[in-house]
C-alpha cells in the first residue's frame, strides 16, 4: 500500500499531537519576505481534504486542512502578498502571490462554518500542532484526474495511516452542519 503517496504529513505517519500545543506560525514557501500568519490556540477537525480548490504540496493528492476561530488568525508579515484565490467562495481562501501557497482562508458569509478560518497545519514552522484525524471529499481527487480505478487503493491507503476516509465531511460535522440548517429553518428549537 505504502506505494499510494497521500500528503507528505500522512505519508510520514505524522502523530506528534501536543496537548500543549498553543498556536504557532504558518509560513508560505517564498525564500525571502515570506507571509507569515499567527494562529492562537490549536487547530480543530484536522483531515486529509480531496476538494480540488485546496492548495496542496507538489506531488500531493490530497491537502491537509483544519480549521482555527477567525479571531485567532493575525497576518504578521507580508499581507501586501496576499489575494483571494477566488471571491466568490465561500471560503475566502487567501494565497500568497508569489509562492502560491493558501495560507488562510475565513468563512464570512452565513454558514455553519462562519468565524473559521480554514488553514494548512503543515505550513506551522514548528510541530505539536494536531494530526489529521479522518480524510473528507475523498472521490474528489477524481475530478483533479486521479485515475478512477485507483480508489479502492487510496482508501485503503487512508484507512492504513489511520484515517477514515469520506466522500463528505465526518459525521460530526455533518450532524453540526445540518443541525444548524434545521435551526434556521425553525425545524428545531434554537
Amino acid at each position: 500500500m505504502t506505494s499510494i503517496s497521500i500528503h507528505p504529513t500522512v505519508d510520514s505517519g505524522y502523530r506528534a499531537t501536543d496537548a500543549s500545543f498553543s498556536g504557532g506560525t504558518l509560513v508560505c514557501n517564498c525564500a525571502s519576505n515570506p507571509v507569515k500568519v499567527g494562529i492562537k490556540g490549536d487547530i480543530a477537525h484536522n483531515h486529509a481534504c480531496g476538494c480540488t480548490k485546496y492548495w496542496k504540496p507538489e506531488g500531493a493528492v490530497f491537502s491537509v486542512v483544519a480549521v482555527a476561530p477567525t479571531e485567532n488568525v493575525e497576518v504578521l508579515e507580508n499581507s501586501d502578498k496576499l489575494a483571494v484565490v477566488d471571491p466568490s467562495a465561500l471560503i475566502q481562501r487567501h494565497a500568497c502571490k508569489e509562492c502560491g501557497v493558501h495560507m488562510y482562508g475565513p468563512v464570512e458569509r452565513d454558514h455553519p462554518f462562519k468565524g473559521l478560518s480554514f488553514v494548512h497545519p503543515e505550513r506551522f514552522e514548528g510541530k505539536g500542532w494536531a494530526a489529521p484525524g479522518f480524510a473528507a471529499f475523498v472521490s474528489s481527487i477524481i475530478e483533479s484526474g486521479y485515475d478512477p480505478a485507483n480508489m479502492d487503493a487510496v482508501r485503503a491507503r487512508l484507512k492504513e495511516q489511520g484515517l477514515e476516509p469520506y466522500d463528505c465531511l465526518n459525521p460530526a460535522l455533518m450532524d453540526y452542519i445540518a443541525t444548524w440548517t434545521a435551526k434556521n429553518k425553525g425545524v428545531l428549537a434554537v
